[in-house]
Order: structure tokens, then sequence, then C-alpha cells
């Protein structure tokens, strides 16, 4: 048997009702969707493109990485991909950064091996940020993705030997970007942008 409400109205009707669910609890239902679509569409991890001074030993080659950066020449910058993942507070209180550089930078000997384009140990870093940085720092999509796992399988297969200019913190910014959000070599993107400047 169809269960039925009726209604006091002039001309009475007869409205068949769903047994199995009541209005309140299909608009309880209803609400559940609309909050959980809510959640898949706030929850696409930020990614970010920063620049960095280049870490370099003490005296003449510091000076001029500091002065480098200072004065925005691109090719002298030291990239970095820093993920914001979209998480209800506080777990979103907090970026996490990833790069690739030489694993003693301020080392005599390595500095002197980049000058001459010979490979060098490198390491990736990871870390946490407590904001974003205030100047070169650029969104550069979204990932439909948890970022973080993304980045961390990324590091496990990177080739940690560092060559200034075939393997380095670009190439990595450039791979990690593509991976999380889609778009390839995008530090050539945002040096256009710039005209090349940082």
């Amino acid at each position: 048997m169809i269960p039925f409400v009726t209604l006091s109205r002039p001309e009475r009707k007869i409205i068949p009702v769903n047994g199995n669910c009541s209005f309140s609890s299909r608009r309880k239902n209803m609400a559940a969707l609309l909050a959980k679509a809510t959640l898949l569409a706030r929850g696409k991890d930020e990614v970010y493109v920063a620049a960095t001074p280049l870490r370099a030993t003490k005296g003449p080659a510091k000076l001029l990485m500091s002065t480098a950066y200072s004065l925005n020449l691109w090719d002298l910058q030291h990239f970095v991909i820093i993920i914001k993942p979209n998480s209800p507070p506080p777990q979103n209180s907090q970026a996490t950064v990833f790069d690739f550089q030489p694993k003693d930078p301020e080392n005599i000997f390595t500095a002197l091996a980049v000058i001459s384009g010979r490979a060098v140990p490198g390491a990736v870093l990871v870390r946490k940020l407590s904001k974003l940085p205030r100047s070169k720092c650029w969104f550069v999509g979204s990932s439909k993705l948890d970022a973080v796992d993304v980045a961390t399988r990324f590091n496990s297969i990177w080739r940690t030997d560092l060559r200034v200019g075939h393997h380095d913190c670009r190439d990595y910014a450039n791979g990690l970007v593509e991976l999380l959000v889609g778009e390839k070599k995008v530090l050539e993107r945002l040096r256009k942008d710039r005209g090349g400047r940082g």
C-alpha cells in the first residue's frame, strides 16, 4: 500500500510519498551532498613558485648572490615550490616548501664546482612555512590531488646529482609544477610575464 498525505485545501489531492524517504530526510541528504560538493570545490591545494637568494659561501660569492637577488636577475634566482593546503584550520596554517639545491651550498668546493659547470651532490629539501612570502611569490594553479603527497612521491624519484643549467632548481620546479597543475615550463612563462626580471 502506498502511503499518502492529504492537503487541507478546497480540492483534496492525494500525493504519493516514497515510503523509504521522508521529505525531511531527503532535505538532509541534499544538504549533505551540497556540503560535500562545496568541500570538493574548495579542496584544491594551492601551488606557488617563489624566488629566493641562492645560498653561497661567505665573501664575494655570497655578496654576488645577494646583489643578483636584489636586482631581480632572473638567471641567478633560486626557485622553490610552495604548497598551501586547502584544509580547515589549524591544519591550513602552514605551507610546505619543496626545493632542490646543492647538498652543501656554503662549501667553497661546491661553489667552485658549480661555477665550473661540474655536477655536485644535491638534496631535495622540505620544510614548513608559517606564511607565504610577500614578494617574488607567484600563484601558478591548484592541484586536484593531494599536492604534498604528489610532491613527496616526486622527490623519491628525483635524481639528486645537481648541475647548474642542466639539472637544477629550475628543472625541479618546472617538473613538479607540471605534475601538480599540468603547466609545462612554468618558469619560462613567468619570466616572459616579467620581462626577464624576478
